[in-house]
């Protein structure tokens, strides 16, 4: 059984950081993208980040350059460093992974709420 636990999420005013972490059980860092999601109140879900191979990562436009993914395979951990946050980065934020050749994820973390204030 796959789980997926996030934490790191919390308040932080406009142009703080945040880390957030997402621990997985499972062997899933070796066959799946790992993958970062949000959603704010009233809004679509967002794909923030995805790791598509070991070298490569893509970012949605929004946090191109204040957002980075990681992933520690022997941890099994990813991880999303936060950086120049502004408040329209508020939302829950999820870790997914894609574990099969279809774009919606197979696996989902509970979610960890990032509140960013003025």
């Amino acid at each position: 059984q796959v789980q997926l636990v996030e934490s790191g999420g919390g308040s932080v005013q406009a142009g703080g950081s945040l880390k957030l972490s997402c621990a997985a059980s499972g062997d899933i860092f070796s066959r799946c993208r790992m993958a970062w999601y949000r959603q704010a109140p009233g809004k679509e879900r967002e794909l923030v980040s995805s790791i598509t191979s070991i070298d490569t990562t893509r970012y949605a436009d929004s946090v191109k350059g204040r957002f980075t993914a990681s992933q520690d395979n022997a941890k099994k951990t990813l991880y999303l460093q936060m950086n120049s946050l502004k408040t329209e980065d508020t939302a829950v934020y999820m870790c997914a992974a894609h574990c099969l050749p279809i774009a919606r994820p197979t696996y989902w973390g509970q979610g960890t709420q990032v509140t960013v204030s003025s």
